[in-house]
């Protein structure tokens, strides 16, 4: 595997589609489009672009990188399910990453990440030198209004360190890039709380390990 391999990286746990190549620390390609609903029928051609944008192929690919959540529950799914498709067609791994873990990759010391939950709610986890001390929880937003250091994704509303979507992605992939060549389990949802809605009758469809 070459010393800088190329790593698409695609989210679309937020309101947002989002796709970005990266090759070591360069960002060759990112587009990230605003959307509340959606993401399935874009994410692929909004891929298509970036690595359009990047002048690369899918063959120049070493692995598919992908953000896991929290957040939208069936926003996750979509981009979970598409990686682990991806990787499987194509030969190469597929590596998830949360959302906390890319807000917190590359930081030193204590911090702690915060990501929009809705209705007044953030998920959060605590890091040190970028390695998580504790599991994602939910906490009301009022709590984190006069805490530092924070690092908070762009839709949370506080008074810190505001992490944009891009950046954010592209630490999915570098953060992917250090896990290539070891053994990582297949990316699987990051759920934290029920969803909002009432759930069917039918049971949901199950990723499979």
């Amino acid at each position: 595997m070459p010393p800088n391999p190329i790593i698409l990286a695609f989210d679309t746990a937020a309101a947002h589609c989002a796709a970005v190549v990266v090759q070591g620390d360069k960002t060759l390609a990112a587009r990230v489009e605003p959307m509340a609903k959606g993401q399935a029928e874009r994410l692929f051609p909004l891929i298509e672009d970036v690595l359009s944008d990047a002048d690369i192929t899918w063959s120049d690919l070493a692995a598919i990188a992908v953000g896991t959540g929290p957040g939208n529950f069936t926003g996750i799914r979509i981009s979970v399910s598409a990686a682990r498709g991806l990787a499987l067609s194509l030969g190469i791994p597929s590596i998830g990453v949360s959302r906390p873990e890319a807000l917190a990759f590359g930081t030193s010391s204590a911090q702690t990440a915060v990501i929009d939950a809705r209705q007044n709610r953030v998920y959060v986890q605590d890091f040190v030198n970028g390695v998580a001390q504790s599991d994602v929880r939910i906490e009301p937003i009022e709590g984190f209004a006069n805490q530092a250091p924070l690092l908070c994704d762009a839709d949370v509303e506080l008074t810190a360190t505001r992490i944009p979507t891009e950046t954010a992605l592209a630490n999915v992939a570098r953060l992917a890039a250090t896990r290539l060549n070891t053994d990582q389990p297949k990316p699987a949802p990051l759920y934290v709380r029920a969803p909002d809605a009432a759930l069917p009758s039918d049971p949901p469809p199950t990723i499979l390990p």
